[in-house]
């Protein structure tokens, strides 16, 4: 299919219990890459959020273990049928490169099958009582059972489908019912998901879309009275926000990432800077698991600099609508200024900029930064686009810690080295959720355990197998047991 062709503008409603629902006021949704208009979403008021979930908690789902298992799988293979078409939205309301867009569209896949795959198997867990002399001849069983309210969800920008994805179905796999508010920057995507479980039969009163944003709707996905537990992708400010406004709702937060590549002596460096150059500039960067700082010692930093630029000057940035594109755009121009005033700011400092080229508009090319002060904002921040910061660091383990550790952040890392003494140090002593070795920060399964810490979120991981846990409520109950 011919990725370059651009889809029609597409004038859309909320799906509220499955219901079209449309506003006067619309929210224009734009292409990143050329600011055109790609779709028009309702501008949800408090009354439409309000609906939203009063007619998901009236709604008492009953599917069986294999019905639910049945519309997972078929969502899954509903997706890879339509890959290509999901890329295409992604890409036009993203700016995401073809490959990235598609690559999400397979991912999205082992969402729904595994999520479908978990359903099946029991998640209870049994007891025996007589293990002590203060014991009695009894078993104590637990289940699990959905919340008794709504999941409120909230998702970002910059994974439209699989970010989606990976709070849709863990909570359908679990027979609960959510309330979905997508960005109003890229809506598009998860409405097209929503029309996808419809069809492939779930009750269209467990899932609603509500889009816009928050000048009109405020408060209210986080505030209504319905809602059980908010689970939240994006920044630390709205993350920290939805704390405070939430009261006694559980909430699950994934928060921002400043995630680490540390590059040791006796590192393989072309590996280690194959490693970089994917991990910084993948999904244009716009990962909160991305290479956000590459810390390297200084006894090899010469060499794995040179060959971070030989492969960064390898990647095709422009068009995230031509196949060949390896880089697309940020998600908005505004965005690229940011990076390109922090690049400017550290170089003010001492950095030196060995590859890349100036802003232009929502286009930030893959830009290499070496010699970067590891306080400057560039990287103790987070900066959200393809910038590969290297940062040069003493050739001291606990040195190398201490500045890893150094940022408000604490998602993942990526760790290259072979020394099972630094392998056991950075496990133990790096202040994040996940330590990778040889691989990019980002690197998981969608099942696995996947969250962080300190600012990165409140510890509560995500991942299918997790989500479904903190998506019920544990029930106990025992019984006399003489066998």
């Amino acid at each position: 299919m011919n990725a370059t062709v651009k889809p029609p503008v597409r004038r859309e409603a909320m799906r509220i219990a499955g219901k079209l629902v449309t506003t006067d006021d619309m929210v224009e949704v734009r292409n990143p890459y050329d600011d055109s208009i790609v779709g028009l979403i309702p501008a949800a008021r408090p009354e439409h959020v309000r609906e939203a979930f009063a007619k998901a908690k009236a709604f008492k789902p009953t599917l069986s273990r294999y019905e639910r298992q049945q519309i997972l799988q078929k969502t899954a293979e509903l997706l890879r049928d339509r890959k290509e078409l999901f890329a295409r939205l992604i890409t036009a309301e993203a700016g995401l490169c073809w490959k990235d867009s598609l690559y999400e569209a397979s991912r999205a896949y082992d969402v729904w099958s595994f999520a479908a795959q978990l359903t099946i198997k029991d998640d209870g867990e049994m007891f025996s009582c007589d293990i002590s002399p203060n014991g009695k001849a009894r078993k104590i069983f637990t289940t699990r059972q959905p919340l008794l309210g709504v999941i409120s969800a909230i998702t970002p920008f910059n994974h439209p489908l699989n970010m989606v994805s990976h709070k849709l179905a863990p909570a359908i796999a679990t027979n609960n019912r959510l309330v979905l508010k997508p960005t109003e920057l890229t809506p598009l995507t998860a409405l097209a998901l929503a029309d996808v479980l419809y069809e492939a039969g779930l009750p269209p009163e467990m899932l609603s879309v509500v889009t816009g944003n928050p000048s009109t709707m405020g408060d209210a996905m986080i505030t209504d009275p319905d809602a059980d537990l908010v689970t939240f992708t994006g920044s630390v400010r709205v993350g920290k926000h939805i704390a405070d406004k939430a009261g006694y709702k559980r909430i699950v937060l994934e928060l921002g990432g400043n995630d680490p590549l540390i590059v040791m002596e006796d590192a393989d460096l072309d590996k280690a800077a194959e490693l970089a150059v994917t991990g910084a500039t993948k999904n244009s960067g716009q990962r909160c698991t991305a290479v956000k700082r590459i810390l390297v010692v200084e006894s090899v930093a010469d060499a794995f600099s040179r060959l971070v630029v030989e492969k960064a000057r390898k990647l095709k940035c422009g068009d995230p609508m031509d196949p060949a594109t390896d880089v697309g755009c940020v998600i908005n121009a505004r965005s690229a200024a940011l990076f390109q005033a922090r690049v400017d700011d550290a170089v003010s400092k001492g950095a030196e900029v060995l590859h890349g080229k100036r802003a232009e508009g929502a286009l930030f090319h893959p830009t290499v930064v070496d010699r970067i002060p590891y306080t400057c904002e560039l990287v103790h921040e987070e900066t959200f686009g393809p910038v590969i910061p290297i940062i040069r660091v003493p050739d001291d383990i606990a040195e190398v810690i201490r500045i890893s550790n150094s940022t408000a952040y604490g998602l993942s890392s990526g760790i290259c080295t072979n020394r099972y003494d630094y392998i056991q140090r950075f496990v133990a002593d790096l202040e994040v959720g996940t330590v990778n070795l040889w691989e990019v920060p980002g690197y998981r399964i969608e099942m696995s355990p996947f969250g962080g810490i300190k600012d990165s979120g409140l510890g509560y991981k995500e991942g299918v197998v997790e989500a479904m846990k903190s998506f019920t409520n544990v029930k106990t109950w025992s019984m006399p047991w003489t066998a």
